[in-house]
C-alpha cells in the first residue's frame, strides 16, 4: 500500500489487448496496486486520464490515432505532475531520449515486463525515475555520439526510402554534391559502412521511421 493506505491507481494504455491483459494479470495480484482504466490509443489515454487521474500511467509508444509520445506531452501539459512509464518494443536511444525529454519517469521494453514492471511502477510512484538495464545501456552507448542535423535526418529518411543521391537532390532542390556531403557526414556520425547500413542504424536507433 501507499503511505496513505490506498493502492497505486494505474492506467494501462496499449493498442494490443494481449499486452493490456498481461498488465492486468500482473497488477491484479498485487495488494498495493489496482488497475483503474485501460485505453487503446493516445486519444483515449488523455480522456481516461482526465476521468480517473491515475497515480501511474503505463503508455505504449507506437499506437494508432495518436502515439504515446504525443499523448504523454498532452497529458503532462494539462497535468504536470502526471507520472508516466513508457512501454515499447523499440530499443532505439533516440526514442528513449524523446520520451524522457517529454517528461516520462520510466521506460521499459515489453520483453522485460514480467521482471521489471512492478518494481518500476513502485519506483515511479515514489517519485523516482526508473529505466531498465537494457534501456540504460542504450542511452549510455550513444551518449557521446554527434547528433545528425535536421537536414541529415531528412536525407537519411530518403535513403531508407530507397532514393539515390540524384533523386534526393531533386526532391530537396539542392545540388547532388550537397547530398553527397550530407551522406558522408551521416556515415561518419553513425559509424556506418554504407548507405544501407546507415539506414538500418537510423531505424534501429529511432532516428528515422518509415
Amino acid at each position: 500500500m501507499t503511505d496513505s493506505g490506498s493502492p497505486i491507481r494505474i492506467l494501462a494504455v496499449d493498442d494490443h489487448p494481449i499486452v493490456r491483459q498481461a498488465i492486468t494479470g500482473l497488477v491484479g495480484i498485487q495488494p498495493d496496486m489496482t488497475l483503474v482504466a485501460e485505453a487503446a490509443n493516445g486519444r483515449e489515454a488523455i480522456q481516461r486520464f482526465r476521468a480517473h487521474r491515475p497515480d501511474v500511467t503505463l503508455m505504449d509508444i507506437q499506437m494508432p490515432e495518436m502515439n504515446g509520445l504525443d499523448a504523454l506531452l498532452a497529458i503532462r501539459t494539462e497535468f504536470p505532475d502526471a507520472r508516466v512509464i513508457m512501454l515499447t518494443t523499440y530499443e532505439g536511444d533516440v526514442h528513449i531520449l524523446r520520451a524522457l525529454k517529454a517528461g516520462a519517469q520510466g521506460y521499459l521494453l515489453k520483453n522485460t515486463l514480467h521482471s521489471e514492471l512492478l518494481r518500476t511502477i513502485r519506483a515511479v510512484h515514489a517519485g523516482k525515475r526508473s529505466l531498465s538495464s537494457e534501456v540504460s545501456f542504450q542511452v549510455a552507448q550513444h551518449v557521446s555520439d554527434h547528433a545528425l542535423t535536421p537536414a541529415e535526418v531528412v536525407v537519411l529518411r530518403l535513403i531508407a526510402g530507397g532514393n539515390a543521391n540524384k533523386e534526393i537532390a531533386d526532391q530537396l532542390a539542392v545540388s547532388e554534391d550537397t547530398v553527397k556531403g550530407r551522406v558522408k557526414s551521416i556515415l561518419s556520425k553513425l559509424d556506418a559502412n554504407d548507405r544501407t547500413h546507415a539506414a538500418i542504424i537510423g531505424l534501429k536507433r529511432g532516428i528515422i521511421e518509415l
